[in-house]
């Protein structure tokens, strides 16, 4: 994975990356994620994907989040390379 941004959906189970872009934050599904703590600058893991990778599991801010694929579009992210531990952004 290069090192630019690209969608959050688009990332592998154990991939982390920090929230760049929120495309529909000001609607009422962004609003309800924002409330969840998915907002631009917090760093997040994919822990895990069901089968047809549907939902997608996210570690952030010290809690996991199964979500639809559908509820994430438009979240792009930038991908993070290092093998430190998750930030507990709070």
């Amino acid at each position: 994975m290069s090192e630019s941004i690209c969608p959050l959906t688009e990332l592998s189970v154990g991939d982390r990356a920090i929230i760049q872009l929120f495309e529909d934050q000001h609607s009422p599904d962004g609003h309800k994620l924002m409330a969840l703590g998915i907002t631009p600058g917090t760093e997040i893991e994919v822990t895990r994907r069901a089968p047809f990778a549907d939902p997608i599991v996210i570690r952030l801010r010290g809690f996991k989040l199964a979500l639809r694929k559908a509820d994430l579009r438009g979240i792009l992210v930038k991908p993070v390379h290092e093998n430190l531990p998750i930030k507990n952004n709070q």
